[in-house]
């Protein structure tokens, strides 16, 4: 298994974009398979944002710090998927507005997915050595140890008020 970091977070993007492609694919009335589904990304995308807000990003902003603006507009697009996974959290797959605000949690990610591996890695490989980029992945395997599994655990909610007071 490989420690680089952009490899370990490009394996976790085909995970999400997997989860989001069935939750895509779901009849209009699997509501407990869309609901299983939604508690999947919820989880997953908990796990990730930690791994990048904790390890990855705040390593990036020291080492390169020409990235910072890039590095700052994804934690603000972490927090806007934060703030849609606290509401979906509470919803039930039956709820007349479920499928839309999971859809837009979908397509945030999606972009951001896109984004980050299009323009963002490109940009972290050709700055960082292949050592640097396994050691912030080592960083990030030692942190998945400790990572929130849902918005609603004390490290998760840390994180989410961090973005609204920074």
């Amino acid at each position: 298994m490989s420690t680089d970091a952009i490899v370990l977070l490009k394996d976790d993007h085909q995970t999400i974009l997997k989860t989001f492609k069935d939750f895509q694919e779901a009849g209009p009335k699997a509501y407990k398979r869309k609901g299983d589904l939604v508690d999947r990304m919820i989880s997953l995308l908990t796990v990730h944002t930690y791994l990048e807000n904790e390890v990855m990003y705040p390593q990036v902003r020291e080492l390169l710090p020409e990235l910072e603006d890039d590095v700052l507009e994804s934690y603000e697009e972490h927090h806007v998927a934060d703030l849609l996974v606290m509401e979906l959290v509470g919803m039930k797959p039956e709820a007349e507005r479920f499928d839309a605000k999971t859809t837009v949690l979908i397509e945030n990610v999606t972009h951001h997915i896109e984004e980050e591996e299009q323009e963002w890695f490109p940009k972290v490989r050709e700055g960082l050595s292949r050592t640097q980029l396994q050691d912030i992945g080592a960083q990030m395997i030692e942190a998945r140890k400790k990572a929130p599994t849902s918005p609603a655990q004390p490290s998760a909610l840390k994180k989410t008020v961090d973005a609204v007071i920074k």
